[in-house]
């Protein structure tokens, strides 16, 4: 029964019991418009200058897409890189991170960076996000259909080439390089969240692709503010370095015996356009959406999983781990973690792996999705999987 309830959350549609429907979609040009109005929206918010209607009426800023929506294959928004970057031609961009802040990530288990990316690089990220909001893939759909974000959508630089494009040419694998202390990074998996509706309980992430705790590291690249009441990101300070949480286990609770060191100590983030958080995937955390699940504002992450250099591919069928590694490729437990699916972007992204992905080459397909999630039948997988189910909707504890 567990198989087939995953099986539809991810790969079948007509399975979910979802009827379309014809909610208004702001156009690609009306979410540009509240990108670049944001703050000023905040402000009049807080002044009291809004309509009486607005003050009683909440309302989200943007919709669930209807079905016939959803689209298939790679996406170009044909966006201008920043700085002059030639695409597919130079170099990674670097930024400099201290000894401090990486001793930080060590002790604590998450650090905070700020203004790795300047204006045009955010403006450049919530372009390519509001093309991919207007027009959402096919692999959204079952985040998105489910209500765990009002747009969510994973390996999303596999299909949209302006994501891909942001990590060939940016300098977020050197800072990851830096963190990790690592001369190399590729990209294990990653995510574009948009509005987390109610948020994400108290939990550890185990949707690192086919990598292992200590061969991956965490990250977030932030396109807004943080909302003054809710969506700040909080971590238990050093909770990396805990030996009570099960491996598998996706929900913590925090009341656990053996987790007294590390809940007292909580650090909360309130994340500016351009920041970098950094974390190790054991580091404990939690998102506190609004209680309504209604974001009348933007909370836009693009984040995932880096792998560090001499990582191997783990097969992680069987476990709910596999959830992000449902491509078609060929490797085997083991091996070394080689290959366009898991592209690297430092020190220099190849121009190999780049046109496998291009050429339409590094997807995926509902029969190796189905194969995947066979291991995930039995009773002990069936219930760590359902730790996940567990974090939906904090809204404290």
């Amino acid at each position: 029964m567990i198989f087939f309830s995953i099986l539809a959350l991810y790969s079948l549609p007509c399975a979910l019991g979802f009827v379309p429907s014809l909610p208004h979609r702001y156009s690609k040009i009306e979410m540009r418009q509240f990108t670049l109005d944001k703050e000023k929206i905040a402000e009049d918010v807080i002044n009291g200058k809004t309509e009486s209607k607005s003050q009683t009426e909440r309302r989200k800023v943007i919709e669930e897409p209807a079905l016939w929506e959803y689209n298939f294959g790679l996406q170009d928004p044909n966006l201008q890189l920043p700085h002059g970057i030639i695409r597919d031609s130079t170099t990674p961009e670097k930024f400099e991170i201290t000894e401090e802040q990486i001793r930080t990530l060590e002790e604590d288990g998450v650090v905070h960076i700020k203004g790795v990316f300047d204006k045009e690089w955010v403006e450049y990220l919530r372009s390519a996000t509001a093309y991919q909001v207007e027009k959402p893939h096919f692999w959204a759909f079952a985040g998105t259909a489910s209500k765990l974000y009002d747009y969510i959508q994973r390996n999303v630089w596999q299909t949209n080439r302006s994501f891909a494009s942001f990590y060939y040419h940016s300098a977020v694998g050197h800072v990851l390089s830096q963190c990790g202390k690592t001369s190399e990074i590729r990209l294990s998996t990653d995510l574009l969240m948009v509005n987390p509706n109610k948020g994400f309980k108290w939990h550890q992430d185990n949707q690192n692709g086919p990598i292992s705790w200590e061969e991956g590291i965490r990250f977030w690249i932030t396109m807004d503010e943080t909302p003054e009441d809710y969506g700040a990101p909080v971590y238990l300070k050093g909770s990396h370095s805990n030996n009570v949480v099960d491996e598998q286990a996706v929900f913590v609770d925090i009341e656990s015996e053996g987790l007294e060191d590390f809940r007292n100590e909580q650090l909360e983030f309130k994340i500016m356009p351009g920041d970098m958080l950094i974390w190790h995937p054991r580091t404990i955390h939690k998102v506190d959406g609004p209680s309504d699940g209604i974001w009348t504002s933007y909370r836009r992450v693009l984040g995932g999983t880096a792998a560090k250099g001499g990582a191997l591919y783990h097969d992680k069928r069987g476990s709910g781990g596999v959830l992000s590694d449902l491509g078609q490729h060929t490797l085997e437990d083991g091996e070394q973690l080689k290959s366009p699916y898991f592209p690297i972007v430092y020190p220099r992204f190849c121009k190999i792996e780049a046109e496998e992905r291009d050429n339409g080459r590094v997807g995926r397909s509902p029969t190796d999705i189905a194969s995947k999630f066979g291991g995930l039948i039995t009773k002990a997988s069936g219930e760590r999987f359902s730790s996940f189910f567990q974090v939906l909707g904090s809204s404290g504890k």
